[in-house]
């Protein structure tokens, strides 16, 4: 395992790329990736909230939607660490590294 920084996340060595969950590979094929990356002592997969929103039908989120429901299916959240990117999502543009306080803490 590698320790990410100062924290105390320490994942396996090869981050599994979930791009293709719940576009290309449909749940159950999902589903059989993960447990075998795991099985195989996988605790790192990465994801993001735009993966297959350019493909019709879908509007984003499939993957990460996938990832949630197989670790609830297999309740093994705390032994998983998700790497996920947001802000190419289309319609929800706005990110930014400055983080606005709301009004009500200004």
């Amino acid at each position: 395992m590698a320790r990410i920084g100062d924290t105390d996340l320490d994942v396996f060595p090869l981050c599994l790329g979930g791009n293709v969950f719940g576009w290309t590979a449909d749940e159950p094929t999902s589903f059989d990736v993960l447990d075998a990356y795991a099985a195989g002592g996988g605790n790192f997969v990465d994801t993001a909230d735009s993966y297959s929103a350019f493909h019709p039908g879908n509007s984003g989120g499939e993957s990460e939607t996938t990832i949630g429901n197989w670790m609830a299916a297999r309740g093994n959240r705390d032994n998983m660490v998700v790497a996920t990117k947001v802000g190419q999502l289309p319609g929800r543009q706005g990110l930014a590294a400055v983080r606005q306080r709301p009004p009500c803490f200004a």
